[in-house]
């Protein structure tokens, strides 16, 4: 049965400008739903403690057997590994401390855990790439391939696997210290009004991670560690030193360099921090409009493969149908 609708080049378009209508209109409602469903950072948490404090209620509690047996099995599976790797002479003390401080600037505070990327490291590429050796040269998965293909594949889930473990660490860093960043310059300001107020470092550092832990869970986090470091260890200059430690960000590092030369030298903290507030600000700034200015050449790969050919769609779609109508 032929299609009534016009066609062109055997292709109905009424049927495609239906699709294409279609995907615009599932585009628009997953657009505007995520608009209106933004979720607060500190929801997930609030959920957490308040499941806890129904448990406590209702006295469904873990016992404390319990709970030391499951961190004596992971304090097992850790020391397995250690003495694996121990045993194998690949464990050096270098190398877990660099993984250890990775893993703090991730936002992971299990030591335990470097041992597992260290551990990974060595085994993801013996499993991966062993299987996948055997299925190409041994089972011959891919009979197509050519040898050159067959070692490319080989090679990239060998290195791909080695390099899991880091990828996905660096990824978490990544994407803590850029939510650290964004709210440096407000935690800034706040410690300049609690310094102007009179209250004490440590005091200051508890009241920002307070205000901020909302806005900001990430940077919260290490305010209110250093705060409580700042209370309990002998020389204050180590917590702000674990501080930068913790947060792969130069504009921390020159926050703890201020806040060291102010304990050392007794200088105005306030108009210190002022002024490193309004230069993060412009830093950010400037990175905002850095983006902007590249928009243009960002859009210009989705406007040739997405928009040009719509329109042109709808503009000779019309003229084309009547001129095959005319060939006709």
């Amino acid at each position: 049965m032929n299609s009534v609708h016009p066609t062109v080049m055997g292709i109905d378009i009424i049927n495609v400008a239906t699709a294409l209508a279609a995907l615009a209109t599932m585009a628009v409602l997953f657009a505007l739903y995520t608009a209106t469903t933004v979720r607060d950072p500190m929801a997930r948490r609030v959920k957490a403690l308040n499941e806890r404090r129904e448990q406590l209620k209702a006295g469904i509690t873990a016992s404390t057997a319990k709970r030391r047996k499951r961190l004596n099995a992971t304090n097992q599976h850790a020391d397995r590994m250690r003495a694996f790797l121990s045993s194998l002479k690949v464990l050096q003390a270098d190398q877990l401390k660099a993984a250890q401080k990775k893993l703090a600037q991730a936002g992971i505070r299990s030591k335990d855990l470097a041992v597992t990327i260290i551990f990974g490291r060595l085994v993801l590429p013996i499993v991966l790439g062993g299987t996948v050796a055997l299925g190409v040269y041994g089972l011959d998965w891919f009979p197509d391939w050519g040898a050159f293909k067959r070692f490319m594949a080989f090679a990239v889930v060998l290195i791909g696997s080695y390099k899991a473990p880091d990828l996905y660490v660096d990824n978490r860093v990544k994407k803590r210290s850029a939510a650290i960043q964004k709210g440096l310059p407000d935690a800034l300001d706040l410690l300049v009004i609690c310094a102007e107020a009179g209250l004490t470092v440590d005091a200051a550092f508890a009241r920002v991670a307070k205000e901020l832990g909302k806005a900001y869970p990430e940077l919260g986090d290490e305010f209110h560690l250093c705060s409580i470091e700042l209370g309990f260890l002998t020389d204050r200059r180590l917590a702000f030193e674990n501080l930068a430690g913790r947060v792969d960000l130069e504009a921390v590092r020159g926050v703890v360099t201020t806040m060291i030369q102010t304990e050392k030298y007794g200088t105005p903290l306030a108009s210190a921090l002022r002024v490193l507030s309004a230069e993060f600000r412009n830093q950010r700034m400037m990175k905002a409009e850095e983006k902007a200015a590249r928009l243009p050449a960002i859009m210009t790969v989705p406007l040739i493969l997405f928009i040009l050919p719509s329109l042109f769609i709808v503009i000779l779609g019309p003229a084309a149908c009547s001129i095959g109508d005319a060939f006709k």
